[in-house]
């Protein structure tokens, strides 16, 4: 068995992996179903177990065994890295020391900018803003804290949005006159047009179920559908101002934006650089699975300073 440096991304809809030689050339990655690190929920540690499992059993198939494990897991909080650190160090086998756990913006962070460097914004299944920096400087965080109480211009707040407006219209006019195309992806995405079809789609899912439905709004919004059109341009407004927040509290620094959503619709990007006009706009694309297998092996130990600082935003 080869030993490799192992990188993972885990987000709401789908984690990602990368294993790395010590020179932090990569050996293989792969990809599978999502999680997060919400182990005080039964059914989210369940997901998380069966994701590490299958990352573990392809890197089996490659003959390749973990030397080290670093993971960004969205929801990951500092409070349950003994939970994590005992779920994960049976799955890989790797030296507690050779474990690190992060917030997968953390790990997207590190990816794209060096520490203090910028501001990143994350729009994918949620959204949320941080800002790390050098030594001394700190944390900061905004946003990120799941649908029921905010994630906007995420997809599953462009989902919710949404279906909120189909459902006004509906109930305003007995049809859905004003939002049809919108109305038409929607209830095609959910596989079904009764209140039932929804309810069940909406209720017996995970945010990250809900957030696929973004895809209809974009497709909506693409047939030149107002009511999408408007949910979009508002998820990049929301967007800006999470960097508008970060920029207050934190200074004035470049603000890179990553995240699926940003590839919804042009709109959206558009409307983000309206925003922030007189700002420094980057759309980046770094690979957090990638960076985070690199992270220890890497002769610049400035972000494992960093992590060993703190190793959570929450």
């Amino acid at each position: 068995m080869r030993p490799v440096h192992l990188g993972i991304d885990i987000g709401g809809t789908a984690c990602r992996w990368v294993a790395c030689d010590d020179a932090g050339v990569e050996i293989a990655r792969g990809r599978g179903p999502g999680a997060t690190g919400h182990l005080f929920n039964p059914a989210e540690k369940t997901r998380l177990e069966a994701a590490l499992t299958a990352i573990s059993a392809a890197l089996d198939t490659e003959a390749l065994v973990a030397q080290s494990v670093t993971a960004g897991i969205t929801g990951y909080g500092s409070a349950v890295f003994g939970q994590l650190q005992a779920l994960v160090l049976p799955i890989f086998g790797v030296d507690p020391a050779r474990l690190i756990i992060t917030d997968d913006i953390v790990m997207a962070y590190a990816a794209n900018f060096a520490p203090g460097e910028g501001h990143l914004v994350s729009a994918g299944t949620g959204s949320i803003g941080v800002f790390i920096g050098a030594a001394g400087e700190g944390i900061v965080r905004v946003g990120g804290r799941g649908i029921l109480i905010d994630d906007a211009g995420s997809g599953s707040w462009i989902a919710l949005r949404a279906l909120d407006q189909m459902f006004r219209t509906l109930d305003h006019k007995g049809n859905f006159e004003g939002c049809e195309s919108l109305a038409h992806h929607l209830l095609e995405a959910v596989g079904g047009a009764e209140w039932h079809d929804v309810r069940q789609f909406i209720y017996s899912g995970d945010r990250g179920r809900i957030g696929t439905l973004a895809l209809a709004v974009a497709k909506a919004a693409a047939e030149d559908d107002r009511n999408a059109q408007a949910i979009l341009q508002r998820a990049g407004e929301e967007l800006a101002n999470l960097a508008l927040a970060l920029i207050a509290r934190a200074g004035k620094r470049p603000v890179g934006f990553i995240g699926g959503v940003l590839g919804l619709h042009p709109l959206i990007a558009e409307t983000i650089r309206q925003q922030l006009a007189g700002i420094e706009v980057r759309m980046l694309d770094g690979e957090a699975a990638l960076a985070a297998a690199r992270l220890q092996t890497s002769s610049d130990a400035s972000w494992r300073e960093t992590l060993a600082r703190r190793s959570s935003i929450s």
